[in-house]
């Protein structure tokens, strides 16, 4: 059979192009080298009968109509505002840090906004040039909630000290001066009703998509007849690692199931002490709300081993991407986007959307063809 588009990787990103190509009627060959579809999104329910995200919690949140509403299209939703609290010192307070995290923290009494933007103004760095993580840190906080709060949970998540860290990982980090605790502020704050993998599904039924699973790109490229590739791997895999390897960190997971109905104070834990070996665990009723007796938490420890979830942001690891991605534009027969293929730290709906855009660009390439 003859396709029209090889689309690499399952996941979201790969999974919204081969559906927006297979509604406009392109014959699709969509091929994964897991065994499942979803990408690192995937959920499932383990032994227990709890729906558990297998690769890490996955939160939806957007600003993005169009993302929302394409989305709304294969689920209907539940309204979920993610809390997260951080282990420090023997207490729980809310992350992103917020009036409430200063004052439980320091023994305070600020009451008002300006009351925390006075504190943090005399605690913060002032005047820093800011070329890493850590700098953007410093300047916002200061070096004790850095320490408390940051530094650590930094190294332990990315293998390497905040110093070296491009701005960006913690420029996404909001601090608040009201006692807002939810975990992101965008318009739309929600899951999936049935789960991400269902979800998936039925962005896959269109009869124009051959779904392969347990296969490898390099499987099939050059032994299947198709047009253009879609590839959401990793971009230096794609290139045979000709320049290098790219950074990429990992994480294992652990589970335990424990006989009550609440085991943690929130959603999500952070621990962000060096003591600790893991950064953070997530109880997933919290997320799904489905009702059981019992319940799940998943602990995660980074590691730089293990399949690609992060990419590297340092300036070494950026430079060499650059060098990929100059080879990649020259092609005109394939095109990246995902976060492994991007190199970039997406979000789910970043994700959704860079590949909303670049189908528009391919089925708007093939219609000037016509």
């Amino acid at each position: 059979m003859e396709y029209d588009f090889l689309v690499v990787g399952a996941g979201l990103s790969g999974s919204t192009v081969a559906e927006r190509l297979a509604s406009r009627g392109r014959k699709v060959l969509l091929v994964e080298k897991r065994s499942h579809i979803g990408g690192n999104a995937y959920d499932e329910y383990d032994e227990h009968g709890i729906l558990v995200h297998r690769y890490g919690a996955h939160v939806f949140h957007t600003n993005s109509k169009e993302v929302f509403d394409y989305l709304s299209r294969f689920t209907e939703w539940r309204g979920y505002e993610h809390r997260v609290l951080s282990r420090v010192g023997g207490d729980y307070v809310p992350v992103p840090i917020n009036r409430t995290t200063i004052n439980r923290l320091y023994g305070l009494d600020l009451k008002s906004e300006s009351d925390v933007a006075g504190y943090l103004e005399r605690v913060r760095v002032n005047g820093l040039e800011i070329r890493s993580a850590e700098d953007v840190v410093l300047s916002k906080v200061g070096p004790d909630l850095y320490e408390k709060m940051f530094k650590h949970y930094t190294r332990k998540q990315w293998g390497v000290d905040p110093s070296v860290l491009s701005p960006e990982v913690t420029l996404r980090i909001p601090v608040r001066l009201d006692e807002d605790d939810r975990y992101f502020g965008d318009t739309h704050q929600v899951m999936p009703r049935d789960g991400y993998a269902r979800m998936v599904a039925r962005m896959l039924s269109s009869g124009n998509i051959t779904l392969r699973l347990n296969t490898d790109y390099k499987d099939v490229a050059g032994r299947e007849r198709y047009g253009h590739v879609v590839y959401t791997g990793p971009i230096d895999y794609f290139f045979d690692y000709k320049y290098g390897r790219l950074g990429y960190r990992s994480i294992r997971f652990e589970s335990r199931t424990y006989d009550e109905e609440v085991h943690q104070p929130a959603g999500v834990v952070n621990y962000p002490s060096a003591e600790v070996g893991y950064t953070k665990s997530t109880e997933f009723k919290y997320l799904t709300g489905q009702k059981h007796a019992k319940t799940t938490v998943q602990n995660e420890y980074p590691t730089g081993d293990g399949e690609p979830y992060y990419p590297m942001m340092t300036g070494q690891d950026k430079a060499l991407y650059e060098r990929y991605r100059e080879e990649a534009d020259a092609l005109a027969d394939a095109s990246f986007v995902g976060r492994l293929a991007e190199f970039k730290y997406y979000n789910m709906d970043q994700a959704v959307a860079s590949a909303l855009k670049l189908s528009r660009k391919l089925l708007g390439e093939l219609e000037q063809q016509v």
